[in-house]
């Protein structure tokens, strides 16, 4: 075997903290914390703003995910604007090399319809199925007007691999809610929606997945950044 000779890693093993380059690669970030009125309802897929406390609070947070996150990566997000408020804070943070943020509308949180707005002490009577433990609803249930996660599942997944096709062996930055981002995890994995609403996905969280010749694989989950900075 001559110096020039490649040897691809079996198994595409991760045997060092630094992920390699040239991988189709999804950092997928969840939104901060939204604003006290809204926390008290089921806001969905409402746009509801980001808790200024909180923000202010964390600042070391947003520190922390910019030196996480890969300076080169190309940005999506969702077009709500926690999403696109918390991208802001993330980008100011840090010196990252793509020039601005591309909406995506496959990325935003389950439109619950005629559900939004609705306080959560009586949320469980508007059900027609039992609810997920782990969720407010079960993934089949189709709230009138709105998307079961069943439908949010197809279009993350369509989104998916849309963009891991548009930037093949790049990283790529998706700020999202947490109804989304478990909507990836089942699409990665291969299981069903019931079974991705089991993954916690806490706000600001990285979760990261990978395609690789055609298949996924999930790198982190929920992994939390130092609020210390």
């Amino acid at each position: 075997m001559t110096q020039t000779d490649h040897v691809v890693p079996h198994g595409h093993f991760l045997d060092s903290p630094e992920l390699p380059r040239g991988i189709t690669r999804f950092w997928l970030v969840r939104h901060a914390v939204v604003e006290a009125a809204a926390r008290k309802t089921m806001y969905g897929a409402m746009d509801v703003p980001l808790c200024k406390d909180a923000m202010a609070s964390q600042q070391g947070g947003y520190a922390a995910l910019a030196r996480r996150l890969p300076t080169d990566a190309v940005w999506y997000s969702s077009p709500l604007q926690r999403a696109r408020d918390t991208a802001i804070q993330i980008r100011c943070a840090g010196d990252f090399q793509c020039p601005d943020v591309r909406l995506d509308t496959r990325f935003v949180e389950q439109s619950i319809g005629d559900w939004h707005g609705t306080p959560h002490e009586q949320f469980l009577s508007l059900l027609r199925l039992p609810p997920n433990p782990f969720w407010s609803l079960s993934a089949s249930e189709l709230p009138p007007g709105g998307e079961s996660m069943l439908d949010v599942c197809a279009r993350v997944s369509h989104g998916l691999e849309d963009l891991a096709n548009t930037h093949s062996g790049q990283d790529i930055v998706v700020v999202s809610h947490g109804g989304a981002i478990r909507a990836a995890l089942s699409h990665a994995l291969a299981i069903h929606p019931d079974i991705a609403l089991r993954f916690t996905i806490q706000n600001l969280s990285i979760s990261i997945i990978e395609r690789i010749n055609g298949l996924w694989r999930v790198v982190a989950v929920n992994e939390l950044p130092d609020f210390r900075g």
